[in-house]
């Protein structure tokens, strides 16, 4: 059996990465950075990057809190057209990008970072996914379940967004946060996991 020497610190309030780490059956204990922490990094980089650099802030706070542990950090992006779509503010907001996912095929990109000290090992995942057409009060009997709302790209395919998506190219566990299977083999990698 692989374990760690002590629990992971995860840098995000997000109950889906909490649940993917508790699935994955590793320990851990939140230590969610301020709002606005990792507001300005990215800032005109390519999404992909700029996920990454947001994981990076997000990470590195922790660290700072945290000295000897190892932290991971974790940004999840939808991308449409090059576009980066994050949470939608409102339900309104939640409306516009569901209607331009609608019938088209777009992808999600998490940039996620492990920290420990000077320590650092960074990448981002990406999973194409495809959407059903939806028509506009599918679209709305959504929105008002309320299920958008905290999630970027306004879907949550472990939720009833799952009945929105025709097709996944690539990592599921990506999609609702956190490409799990890179992460553990980069905590392997690292040596944060032993036998």
């Amino acid at each position: 059996m692989v374990r760690l020497s002590e629990p992971l610190i995860l840098a995000s309030g997000s109950p889906r990465r909490a649940q993917l780490l508790r699935e994955a059956g590793l320990p851990f204990e939140v230590a969610e950075a301020p709002p606005g922490t990792e507001r300005r990094a990215g800032n005109g980089l390519p999404p992909a990057e700029a996920a990454v650099s947001r994981a990076l802030a997000k990470a590195r706070w922790a660290s700072g809190r945290h000295p000897g542990r190892w932290v991971l950090g974790a940004d999840t992006v939808v991308v449409l057209d090059g576009e980066s779509m994050g949470k939608p503010a409102g339900a309104a907001e939640a409306r516009r990008m569901l209607g331009r996912l609608s019938g088209r095929t777009h992808e999600v990109l998490t940039g996620w970072a492990l920290v420990n000290g000077g320590r650092e090992r960074t990448a981002c995942a990406r999973t194409r996914v495809s959407f059903r057409r939806l028509d506009a009060d599918a679209i709305a009997r959504y929105t008002a379940s309320g299920e958008p709302m905290d999630k970027a790209g306004a879907y949550a395919v472990q939720g009833m967004g799952g009945g929105l998506v025709d097709r996944i190219e690539g990592s599921y566990t990506n999609v609702v946060g956190l490409p799990v299977p890179e992460v553990l083999d980069a905590l392997i990698e690292c040596g944060a996991l032993t036998d």
